[in-house]
């Protein structure tokens, strides 16, 4: 038995709280990692799970066991990635998980970069907007736009910022007026955006006279996918407020027009997170970093520019692009 390898498995299998999700994550047969826990316990002599149909517990033992290896597996990362050889460089499978959005505006059309400098690395990016457990799931990483909530069990790192838009397409505003206030929003309906965290549609926030007001504006469609939402703005199907990077280039090209451009809201960050009881691995920093430059780069391309949105605003409309 490969006791190195028995526990990596059993860790997996522990935060993962599952045998055919450890197995998935780790790349193996799920009755290789059933084997391979049942080989640990009967080297060790105790039990160190508790198995039903439904429910995966850890015994008194496996819980002091589970401590004892989940330090040194960090201890052991640690002193490889502390070396230049084959151990301290990226290398093995990456699981990343991001918006659909943040993939197919920046992940996508630069990862060939990544590949280039790291072609040990095998990436697996899934999307979804849908808050995730990154432990359970066996995600090394996320990227997700807001203020992030779980600082107790995540590290996020900033690398960078963004600002909420408030825009209709010229077909909306021609068939209902533009909103001059706040108030005059009542008059108007939105495309309703569903928050994962919370399962109900978003409200929205300005800063008036340098405090946060929320406000709900009637809903007619409600959306649950960032570039369905973008889309149904484009449609003419409401009001939205989306992201800066998401909403400039339609805004230059006359698809979209900002509205109520003299109120903001708080500067919302572009963050990388990472469990934060884990050794950061040589091939999650190296994503981390890379990724970080790549926004670093961007973020002035979607940063707003007040005459020249003013100027988006009034110009004459232009044929519509496509989201996609």
């Amino acid at each position: 038995m490969d006791r190195l390898q028995a526990m990596q498995v059993f860790t997996r299998v522990v935060e993962a709280h599952s045998f055919g999700k450890a197995a998935e994550s780790l790349g193996m047969p799920a009755s290789s990692v059933t084997r391979i826990v049942k080989e640990l316990e009967t080297y060790l002599g105790v039990r160190l799970l508790q198995r039903t149909t439904r429910h995966l517990s850890l015994t008194p033992d496996g819980t002091l066991y589970y401590d004892h290896c989940r330090r040194l597996l960090s201890d052991i990362e640690m002193v490889e990635a502390s070396f230049p050889g084959s151990a301290g460089r990226p290398r093995g499978k990456l699981r990343v998980d991001t918006t659909s959005s943040i993939a197919r505006l920046f992940v996508l059309p630069a990862i060939k970069r990544f590949q280039e400098t790291y072609p040990d690395v095998e990436l697996i990016l899934t999307s979804g907007d849908k808050t995730i457990d990154l432990v359970q799931e066996g995600v090394d990483c996320v990227i997700r736009a807001g203020v992030p909530q779980d600082s107790a069990t995540l590290v996020a790192r900033r690398v960078a910022g963004f600002e909420w838009v408030t825009c209709a397409s010229p077909a909306y505003l021609a068939a209902y007026g533009e909103p001059r206030s706040l108030d005059d929003l009542k008059n108007h309906h939105a495309v309703g955006f569903i928050s994962s965290r919370s399962g109900r549609s978003m409200h929205w926030t300005f800063v008036v006279d340098g405090e946060e007001r929320a406000i709900r504006v009637p809903e007619r469609i409600t959306v649950n996918d960032t570039d369905a939402y973008v889309c149904s703005g484009l449609e003419g199907l409401g009001l939205i407020r989306a992201a800066s990077y998401m909403v400039i280039p339609h805004l230059r090209s006359g698809a979209l027009r900002q509205v109520l451009p003299e109120l903001k809201a708080p500067t919302v960050p572009l963050s990388v997170m990472y469990p934060k009881n884990r050794q950061l691995s040589p091939t999650v920093r190296a994503f981390t970093d890379w990724f970080g430059q790549l926004m670093q780069a961007l973020e002035p391309q979607w940063a707003l520019s007040r005459p020249a949105m003013a100027a988006a605003a009034h110009a004459p409309s232009k044929k519509r692009v496509s989201s996609a």
